[in-house]
C-alpha cells in the first residue's frame, strides 16, 4: 500500500494525558494511519509542519471486544505517534473548533 505525506498524519490526539505530555514533556501526540511508521511520519512532520522530530515513538492500540445482546463487537484499531520535538521547534495543535483553545509546544533549552 502506497501512503502519500497527507495521508499519514490523521488528527491530534485530545485527552487529559496528550495534554500532560504535551505540557510536562513537550512531546505531541497524533493519530497516524494503520500502516504508518516513523520515516514515514518524520517526513510528514517535516513537509505539512516544518518542524523536526527527535524521537518519534510508535503505540498501537487495539480495540476493545464488547459484548451486547450477546453479539460481540471488535473497536477500532487505533495507532498514535509520541512526538518528542528538537529544541527551537514548536507545533500548534488545535485541541477543538472553538477559538482561543490552541497550545502550542515550544522547545527551548
Amino acid at each position: 500500500m502506497e501512503l502519500s505525506i497527507y495521508d499519514v498524519i490523521r488528527r491530534p490526539v485530545v485527552s487529559s494525558k496528550a495534554s500532560g505530555l504535551m505540557q510536562q514533556l513537550k512531546q505531541v501526540v497524533l493519530e497516524v494511519h494503520p500502516h504508518a511508521n516513523k520515516p514515514l511520519v518524520k517526513q510528514a512532520l517535516k513537509k505539512l509542519f516544518n518542524v523536526e522530530a527527535e524521537t518519534i515513538r510508535i503505540v498501537v492500540r487495539k480495540g476493545k471486544v464488547r459484548t451486547f445482546k450477546r453479539v460481540q463487537t471488535q473497536g477500532k484499531l487505533t495507532k498514535r505517534a509520541i512526538i518528542t520535538l528538537k529544541p527551537g521547534y514548536s507545533l500548534t495543535v488545535a485541541e477543538t473548533g472553538q477559538p482561543g483553545m490552541a497550545e502550542s509546544v515550544p522547545v527551548t533549552e
